[in-house]
């Protein structure tokens, strides 16, 4: 057995690309990328967000973030609108097409749900809240620590 077999980071890593070759296929068809859905799905779910607060959402940075939503916007995908009262803030809507794809892909969901091999919703949650403690605790792990005085 390869060593990489018994590496959680290993693990991780190949769950991940192939759930994202998962979606990649799944969304084709609508010329969609997976950052794009999640943006979609967050629209959705949560309504209009700031720039900021839908960066944070997705774990996203504003160079990774700005020039996606542009893309989107030119495809009508979504709209980016300054506030008034304060130009810095950029809220970010759903487009006319952004809006219609939401029940053309209604059944994404249910397929990865299926393709997780997963028996039901609640060892589907147990993952979830498994990789997100996870996710903290690898945050946590990987902050800078301060250098011994002195040094």
């Amino acid at each position: 057995m390869p060593v990489t077999d018994e590496m959680v980071c290993f693990s991780l890593y190949a769950a991940t690309r192939a759930t994202t070759q998962a979606y990649r296929t799944m969304l084709e068809p609508w010329g969609l990328t997976y950052p794009q859905y999640l943006v979609l799905v967050t629209l959705w779910v949560e309504g209009d967000q700031t720039v900021s607060s839908l960066g944070d959402h997705l774990q996203l940075d504003s160079g990774t973030l700005s020039p996606l939503l542009r893309r989107m916007e030119q495809a009508d995908l979504v709209h980016r609108e300054r506030r008034s009262t304060d130009e810095r803030v950029v809220t970010v809507t759903t487009g006319e097409r952004g809006r219609s794809l939401r029940a053309e892909l209604a059944d994404i969901p249910g397929r990865i749900a299926a393709g997780t091999g997963l028996p039901d919703a609640d060892a589907a949650a147990e993952l979830i809240r498994t990789l997100q403690r996870l996710t903290e605790t690898m945050h946590a792990a990987a902050a800078p620590t301060p250098a011994p005085a002195g040094h």
